[in-house]
């Protein structure tokens, strides 16, 4: 069976993705820094599918973490054929207020991780038979930046730098794209007041939230799309149009 590692996926968007690879028949390596009993969760559901699962505790922010991901899913799956780089924390902080360790975490988490997950699964994507490929998940902020956020936007920016150079890097043997959501409805949301909510919903033509599975759906697409590498594909219910 093909296999798939998914960072950050015992919840949101990642929980999602991990959940269509199985549905997709993908055996999966299910990634959490701390959420264990969720984790193990996911894995049951994706198991219940009919598919292999594992569940590994890994801060993948750190390189050593990251390389033991990969070296847990790659023997206990037979290899890993696709990387979806999920992990990500956000904090809602202007400039004046942020310290240089916040910025610094931020980057580690969202865009460290992913180039440390790939690099570590490079040997494997290259010896698969599935069409290898990485996805990065990114964000709409990383297009139009964020006035409370600027270190989360940032790094979302440079995730969008990294899958264009890893794209060039690794071709042709394996591809790399990134999907960048708009408001989803996930755990990092939820704090959002009622007048917030309201004034994102206005700037949303589809007049509602993205789902978990809306952003899933479009991973699915670049890991199928076989002449799509480089590319970042937008799903934000039509936002970017304004």
């Amino acid at each position: 069976m093909p296999a798939t590692v998914v960072t950050g996926s015992s919840r949101g968007i990642g929980k999602a993705t991990a959940l269509r690879f199985a549905d997709d028949g993908y055996d999966v390596a299910v990634n959490y820094r701390s959420s264990e009993d969720a984790a193990d969760r996911v894995a049951d559901e994706i198991r219940e599918r009919g598919q292999e699962a594992i569940a590994v505790r890994a801060d993948v922010s750190d390189s050593d973490n990251a390389a033991r991901l990969v070296d847990a899913a790659a023997n206990a799956l037979g290899g890993i054929d696709h990387v979806v780089n999920n992990a990500g924390i956000d904090q809602h902080v202007h400039t004046e207020d942020l310290e240089p360790a916040d910025f610094d975490r931020i980057m580690d988490v969202n865009v460290n991780s992913a180039f440390n997950v790939t690099k570590a699964a490079l040997p494997h994507l290259r010896e698969s038979a599935d069409d290898p490929s990485v996805t990065n998940v990114s964000s709409i902020l990383a297009h139009t930046g964020a006035a409370i956020e600027c270190h989360y936007a940032s790094s979302k920016g440079a995730l969008l730098s990294l899958t264009r150079s890893h794209a060039s890097d690794f071709a042709p043997e394996i591809r790399v794209n990134a999907v960048a959501p708009g408001h989803v409805e996930t755990d990092m949301t939820s704090d959002r007041t009622p007048e917030e909510k309201r004034e994102e919903l206005a700037s949303i033509p589809v007049e509602r939230y993205g789902r978990p599975e809306d952003i899933a759906e479009a991973v699915a697409y670049l890991r199928d799309a076989t002449f799509v590498t480089g590319e970042t594909l937008n799903v934000n219910g039509g936002e970017r149009m304004g």
